[in-house]
This record gives structure tokens, sequence and C-alpha cells, in this order.
């Protein structure tokens, strides 16, 4: 520091670089700087290392003006030691007094024993402000909320009842709604079942048809199959069938020839009311009968015996119709026009005269025209004038031992009339089934 006497002029160390601190806490308490010892407002301080005491300021020229006029160091806040003393610029600016220039280069200090430096008197801290407690401003002011087992649980048997019926109106409501959900659900439950056990019924009865249908088809197939072996070999079974089938409708025909000479023959029903029944021969078995005097002709059938009455007759044909007085017998049918008649078909001729109502013979078909089908099957004279039928029984044929349409004899073939021909005079055919007599005609 500059002595203002000019009696001798210190030298001033060289200033350190100035840092803002800020204080340090000690303890519980923060130490502030006094402001005496910092009159002008600076805070900052010279350098140290490890808190140790800073340089002893320079040597001056006059130690008695020196010590007059320098002013006891503050000691610094942070450290026990007393504080340097100021000289220099920042000297004479701390003591208010006018700066002056710096002096030479100082010279290196005297080490002097330490003195025992004043405690820095400690300002009191401010008391720290109150800081009031935040309410939140929309429950500033309300009273606290009760616990929600109180708000929801009435206090009072009115309260009560009214929970509990309120808790019974919503179990009731709750079970129709369960109800009313469980009728739904059965509702369609039994539509499904009634719609399956329908469609099962729909199934099963497309199933039978189609099972009866492949039945049909199959029992068809076989008949077709079996038709090329029935016409090789007729088995004693089919002949005794069919025997059994044409037995009712077959008449055992005798009467006497021109000679006086028994003549004999068979006959069929091809008609039959509830009175009469009209009987289908051979014109040459009945001959004698359509000249007069006719001798009488008689139909037997078992041990039955009835006379007949010669309708009419067609002799190019060899054909005549016999009128029996018994009605409601059975009849013979004829063949159906379609599919035609064909070289090969097992035929059968069939009499009125056996042990069994009626006796068989077979052959094959050798021929089929308009005029007459030619078979080789044995006709002998009392086949003649009885049908020629198919293994079913259906009539194809009149069996005849002297119908001839190519004008000349044949040895062990024969012709048959075909069945159709007679409704030409002899019958009046409106339908396949029908037949009724034609126009009768007199004995000459």
């Amino acid at each position: 520091m500059a002595d203002t006497t000019g009696r001798g002029k210190a030298r001033r160390p060289k200033a350190a670089t100035k840092t803002e601190s800020k204080p340090e806490p000690t303890g519980d308490s923060t130490v502030l700087f006094n402001q005496e010892a910092y009159p002008s407002g600076e805070t900052s301080v010279p350098a140290l290392d490890n808190d140790e005491s800073p340089a002893p300021p320079a040597a001056v020229e006059d130690p008695a003006d020196e010590a007059a006029t320098t002013k006891p160091a503050t000691p610094r806040p942070w450290s026990s030691k007393p504080a340097p003393a100021r000289t220099g610029a920042a000297g004479a600016a701390a003591a208010g007094k006018p700066a002056t220039a710096d002096p030479p280069a100082p010279t290196p200090p005297v080490e002097k024993p330490d003195e025992p430096v004043a405690a820095l008197p400690l300002s009191p801290l401010p008391p720290l402000p109150t800081v009031p407690p935040v309410v939140p401003p929309a429950t500033a002011g309300r009273p606290p909320k009760p616990a929600l087992r109180s708000r929801v649980i009435p206090k009072t048997a009115l309260g009560l009842s009214a929970l509990i019926l309120a808790a019974s109106v919503g179990a009731a409501f709750s079970g129709v709604v369960l109800y009313a959900y469980y009728e739904y659900r059965l509702n369609r439950t039994d539509a499904k079942v009634a719609n399956f056990v329908s469609g099962e019924a729909r199934n099963l009865a497309n199933a039978q048809g189609q099972i009866n249908a492949s039945r049909d088809k199959a029992i068809s197939d076989i008949q077709q199959e079996l038709v090329p072996l029935k016409q090789l070999a007729a088995q004693g079974e089919t002949l005794q069938a069919l025997i059994k089938k044409v037995a009712p409708s077959m008449y055992f025909i005798h009467t006497l020839d021109e000679a006086g000479q028994p003549a004999v023959g068979s006959a069929f029903v091809v008609a039959s009311d509830a009175d009469q029944s009209l009987l289908l021969t051979s014109y040459t078995a009945v001959r004698a009968a359509t000249h007069n005097p006719a001798p009488k002709v008689f139909a037997r059938q078992g041990d039955a015996e009835v006379q007949v009455t010669v309708w009419t007759w067609q002799e190019e044909r060899d054909l005549a119709l016999l009128i029996l007085p018994k009605g409601n017998l059975p009849h013979l049918s004829f063949i159906p026009t379609s599919p035609p008649l064909q070289v090969g078909e097992r035929v059968f001729a069939v009499s009125g005269l056996g042990s069994a109502g009626a006796a068989v013979t077979q052959g094959f078909i050798s021929d089929v025209s308009s005029s007459g089908i030619q078979h080789n099957t044995s006709i002998a004279p009392s086949f003649q004038g009885g049908p020629l039928v198919d293994s079913n029984g259906l009539v194809m044929a009149v069996a005849s031992r002297s119908y001839a349409p190519l004008n000349f004899a044949t040895d062990s073939v024969w012709f048959g009339v075909p069945i159709r021909a007679a409704c030409d005079k002899v019958l009046k055919c409106p339908s396949p089934d029908t037949a009724t007599p034609g126009a009768q005609r007199p004995t000459g």
C-alpha cells in the first residue's frame, strides 16, 4: 500500500486473477462475507493453495511507515488464518484512497512469525420464508367424502327394504331373460331335430325307391338273361307252372264226323261274362256240326261235360267259335304285337285232355309271317284247336293239323293260325283284352 505521506512506496504484488466464488457451507450454517472487509462489494480473493496462507506482502522501504499506514488484514471467512493486507491499487480502492502507480518489482518477502488473528464475526442468516400448504382448488373448502360402503349400503329399514326389493326385481328380470333364452334355444333345437328327422325320412324314402328300382331292374335283367335258357329247354317246373296257369281255361271237345266216327280236339276260353263263355277251337274238329243234320258237340273239363253250340266258323283259317252256357270263367290273354315273335323262340302246345286238366308239348318257332306261325311242336288230334302259348301262358296262335297257308301239306312241321287273325270274322276284338262273338252263321 502506498504511503500517503510520501515517505515510502511499497511494491504491490501481482494481482491474482479475479474469480467469482460463492459462500461455502460450514456445518449447518452458511458463512457470508463481511461487508466491512469488502466495502466496494468486491468478492474476489487471491488464489489459495490447499488452504495455505498467501504470501506476505512485499517489503517496504520503511517498516515503521508501513505499519503506520496499513490496516490490519481482514480474516477470510473460509479459513481460520488472517487475511493478508491489501496493497497497491486494490488496497487503496479498498481504503477509499486514490490509487498510485505500481511500485517496481517486489523483493523477496521476509518471513515473519504468525500473529494471532481475531475471529471473523458471523452474520446471522435470514429466516427462510414459510410456504403455505398447497390446497387443490377443486376440493378446497369441501368436507371429506364418506367411505364407499357407507354411501352404498343404506342405514335405515326403508333403505334396506328398497335395496332388497331392487335385488329381487333384478333377480326376477334375470330369471325371465334366462328362461326366454332357454325357450329360444329349445325351439331352435326342436326345429333342427324336426328338419333332421324330415330330411332323414326323405332320404330313407329316396333310398328305398332307388333300392326298389334297382331290384326291379335286376329282376328284369335276370328274366331277359333267362329267356334263352327257357327257350332251349323247358324244365319240369316250367311245364307244371304252365299247366297250372292255363288248365282252368282249357276244354276237351268231342263230337262225330261226317262218317259217324269220333272227332276230337281242344278249345280254350277267350271271353266270358255272367251267362256264357266263348270257346275258340279248330274248324276241322267240329266240321260235321256245321251241316244238317248236325251232331251234338260236347265240352269236357275234368269229369264235367257240357253241350256247346257252334256259333260261327272260318274254314280257310281252320277256326270255329263255340258258345258255352257257363259264365265267369278265366280266359287266356293274347300275346302283345310288340315285340314281334322271333324265330327260335320256345312255343308250347296245350291240350284240354290230361290228368292235371291239360297236357303240354314244346317246340321252337321256325318261321313267322302274317299268314301263320311255323313250328315243330307235336300236334296230336287232341291238340288241334288248342292254344300255342309262350312260357308265360300268353296265346300266340291256334294249333291246327290242317291249316296250310302255302296250299300244300307239310310233314312234321305245322302252321299255327295267328291269334289276331281270329278277330277278322270269328271274333270281334275292340281291345287287346276284350273279345265278343262275331256274326252267327246258320248250319247248312
